[in-house]
């Protein structure tokens, strides 16, 4: 069992917490690098929710 499933097994449940979460570490991590790395943030924040199934419809972002 690798250690993603046993994540998996343990948010079961609590897939909104553990989104929130996911959310509030990238926007602190955004803040705290001044939002150097905000695209990359953005990414990790989809790929952790698609890998939890907890994928929420976020609107595109207009980066000019």
């Amino acid at each position: 069992m690798s250690m993603l499933d046993k994540l998996k097994g343990l948010l079961k449940g609590h897939e909104d917490t553990a989104r929130q979460g996911v959310e509030k570490a990238g926007d602190a991590f955004d803040a705290r690098t001044g939002d150097k790395y905000q695209s990359q943030v953005d990414t990790a924040q989809e790929k952790l929710g698609e890998q939890l199934g907890t994928q929420e419809q976020r609107p595109p972002t207009d980066d000019r």
